[in-house]
């Protein structure tokens, strides 16, 4: 298809947080996340309406006008038709997935156990007091409850030296932002550091923290990390 003038999104990369909202608004399917960040994949699918730009909470994408191929409503609707997916599944983070693992790492044998770095109990943000002895002087670990399971090393790389609270935004009613909030003003924490998956769900548990050190109003170092589903680090480190 040619190439014409004409209005259509473009997105930021360094201001992309990887929360995936605008991928969802995205009925087209022009967007994707890709290595942890959203991207303009299929050009002809973008309307040019803008349907994703409200989504966007750190105003990543805008609109520009430059040579692009033509809006195709046909080829949309042929990608919708091939990736239509139950309603049960359509949350892309429940989408089916087979991962392809080095044996090695994953095989230690029962006589070798590995040490558990876990530093306290309970870890669920829900069930974790808002004052305890071991916040006084912390580093905080706050993590997606899947992130244990896809990165191998997660106790030596992430835990050791942290108290680590878990979390899924998806499953857990509420909004964690009150809570960790409270936690914040009430503890001498000394940095937090976020481990979420790649999938647009778990921004959630990025931008509650993200929301949390911002009401404490305390100069908190905030680092965080994405992994994707197969183990790898896609962002931060």
């Amino acid at each position: 298809m040619a190439n014409m003038e004409r209005k259509i999104i473009r997105i930021d990369a360094d201001r992309c947080d990887g929360c995936g909202l605008c991928a969802q608004a995205c009925h087209e399917g022009a967007i994707a996340m890709v290595d942890g960040k959203a991207k303009l994949v299929r050009e002809d699918h973008c309307d040019g309406l803008g349907d994703c730009l409200p989504a966007c909470p750190t105003g990543a994408i805008t609109f520009e006008v430059r040579q692009a191929p033509a809006y195709d409503p046909a080829a949309v609707a042929r990608t919708q038709a091939a990736q239509a997916i139950p309603a049960s599944c359509a949350c892309p983070g429940s989408q089916a997935r087979t991962l392809s693992q080095s044996v090695a790492p994953c095989a230690m044998p029962a006589s070798a156990p590995a040490a558990s770095c876990l530093a306290q109990w309970p870890v669920q943000i829900k069930l974790a007091p808002l004052r305890a002895p071991y916040f006084d002087g912390a580093h905080l670990l706050i993590a997606a409850d899947c992130t244990a399971y896809a990165y191998g090393a997660f106790h030596r790389d992430f835990m050791a030296g942290r108290v680590t609270l878990i979390g899924c935004p998806k499953l857990d009613e509420g909004d964690y932002r009150d809570k960790l909030t409270q936690l914040l003003l009430a503890n001498d924490i000394r940095s937090v550091t976020v481990v979420r998956m790649e999938v647009p769900c778990c921004g959630g548990i990025q931008r509650a923290v993200q929301q949390a050190v911002a009401g404490s109003e305390k100069a908190i170092p905030l680092q965080v990390v994405v992994l994707s589903a197969d183990g790898r680090i896609l962002q931060g480190r």
